[in-house]
């Protein structure tokens, strides 16, 4: 399965550029990502934290609180 595809693959032309534009995206996703839980608020972690040990009041008050 995977001849067939690396095969069809060769035959477009600009095929170098797709893996690694997909890769650009994949690494900027998971930096940005990275960057956003550093920079968040430890109140706001324990809270997110606690979630699903608080039971379905807490949630729904919780999802109310981020509207």
């Amino acid at each position: 399965m995977f001849k067939f595809i690396k095969q069809y693959a060769e035959t477009i032309d600009n095929i170098n550029i797709y893996p690694l534009f997909s890769l650009f995206i994949f690494f900027v996703f998971f930096v940005v990502l990275l960057v956003l839980v550093y920079k968040m608020d430890k109140k706001r972690v324990d809270m997110l934290s606690n979630i699903p040990l608080d039971g379905k009041e807490r949630a729904t008050n919780v999802s109310n609180e981020f509207n």
